[in-house]
């Protein structure tokens, strides 16, 4: 991984998951990793299979020194818009953290106002371990609601696009309606409760 660390004795890395989907929460993670316990093959989780990925959130969650999750709401999204509950997202996985980093390195371009020094890192989850290990915990979570969201609504395919805005998303939301769990700012759920 070419990239430069700060020098600090503590770092966490910092992803989310869901900023594009219609539906649910966006879900963020905060991970600081174990140097003595270290863990292969940590990845952008999206180059990730389910099985592997699965495998590594078993992994992180044991080895890591410590983890934690935060998230926005549907309604906090249509409130704040999806940038700003993203940002407070990731102000509570980091606030969630067992013990306080020292440095945060945020995947993307731009960081939430923190109690610490933190920097961006476009395609950290590529090139940072903890913004890997971050990536994977928020995307294996923000699956599984998806899929226990699409045994509520078995009509709408939550559990193929994930809240996604593919074809088929778009189709069911068209001829069904948006659920309460739906985006109520996001174009396409506009366009489906104006229709309804």
């Amino acid at each position: 991984m070419n990239f430069v660390y700060p020098q600090a004795n503590l770092i966490a890395g910092v992803d989310e998951v869901g900023r594009g989907p219609l539906v649910g929460a966006v879900v963020t993670a905060a991970v600081i990793l174990d140097p003595a316990n270290p863990i292969a093959g940590l990845m952008d989780s999206k180059k990730l299979t389910e099985k592997r990925r699965e495998a590594l959130y078993l992994e992180i969650k044991e080895k890591a020194l410590c983890w934690s999750l935060g998230r926005a709401e549907s309604e906090e999204i249509d409130q704040l818009n999806i940038l700003h509950a993203t940002m407070l997202a990731m102000q509570r996985a980091i606030a969630g953290l067992a013990i306080q980093p020292d440095y945060v390195l945020i995947d993307g371009n731009r960081c939430p106002v923190l109690s610490m020094p933190a920097q961006p890192v476009v395609k950290g989850d590529s090139l940072v371990a903890e913004i890997s290990a971050a990536s994977i915990l928020a995307k294996v979570i923000r699956d599984r609601e998806m899929t226990e969201l699409d045994k509520q609504f078995p009509e709408y395919g939550f559990a193929k696009h994930k809240g996604y805005p593919t074809a088929l998303h778009l189709e069911k939301l068209s001829l069904l309606g948006a659920t309460e769990h739906h985006r109520r700012s996001f174009a396409p759920v506009k366009r489906a409760l104006a229709l309804g």
